[in-house]
């Protein structure tokens, strides 16, 4: 017995909402990485990296989800949905490269620190602020896995570049260039820690794992409990896309 639960979520994350976020985000990246190479800070080349993630999400995201809403067929019975974990998987892989280049960048300033351009640093976090605070309350509604990463990614940038912007004032009045490389080491070392638990939860998805053991337990108990249930095999149970999940299973009758 098969049972598959479908929802329509083009309402959660319209694609041309999508790609306009897909667009600011990519623009400002650019920036970014020019801005960071001017300033000479380390700090906004890590959120020039990271911001570059959630482009290259966004852009995957706004294919995928088209492809995604493709509806089931003879050749795919259920669906495309999965088709979104690959989004989550490249977005993490690319997260987890460019933190390694921020990190080989920034350790080496620990012992040679070198001062930005605090005036720089400031005027590129403002904007930061702006363009992925905007870009985060446009895409919060997203419920499926890449949906979340985006957002979190989007919600990390945000607190990124508001501690870029504390350093660059305090840079103002201070001669701490250490700050800089500090600021960058954390906030990547943030960055890899979430990355590696939502590749973890995605690479969980592709070997489909059990989303809830308690739920799976609860459905092999009711089940049991049906009149005429004698007895079931091969409960499986598991997610197409960390939000639609699937379950097969054999009853035995009386």
């Amino acid at each position: 017995m098969g049972h598959h639960h479908n929802h329509d979520h083009s309402k959660d994350m319209p694609s041309n909402r999508l790609g306009w976020a897909f667009l600011l985000n990519f623009v400002f990246t650019i920036i970014e990485f020019i801005g960071g190479f001017l300033t000479n800070s380390t700090a906004i080349l890590a959120d020039a990296v990271h911001d570059l993630g959630d482009s290259l999400s966004l852009g995957l995201a706004w294919i995928l989800n088209k492809l995604g809403k493709k509806q089931a067929n003879q050749h795919f019975t259920y669906g495309y949905k999965r088709l979104n974990l690959a989004g989550a998987f490249i977005n993490a892989v690319v997260l987890i490269a460019g933190s390694a280049w921020v990190l080989v960048e920034a350790i080496p300033r620990l012992w040679n620190p070198q001062m930005p351009v605090a005036d720089g640093m400031i005027a590129l976090a403002v904007v930061g602020i702006t363009v992925n605070g905007f870009a985060a309350y446009k895409l919060s509604e997203g419920k499926t896995l890449n949906e979340r990463v985006i957002n979190w990614h989007l919600l990390e940038d945000v607190l990124g570049w508001v501690a870029v912007l504390i350093v660059g004032i305090v840079l103002l009045f201070v001669d701490w260039p250490i700050l800089d490389p500090l600021l960058s080491i954390g906030f990547t070392m943030f960055i890899l820690v979430n990355v590696l638990r939502n590749l973890w939860a995605t690479l969980k998805l592709f070997i489909q794992a059990t989303p809830d053991k308690e739920t799976y337990r609860q459905v092999a108990d009711t089940l049991l409990e049906l009149p005429h249930v004698a007895d079931l095999h091969h409960l499986h149970f598991w997610s197409l896309d960390g939000e639609e999940h699937v379950l097969t299973v054999h009853l035995v009758l009386t």
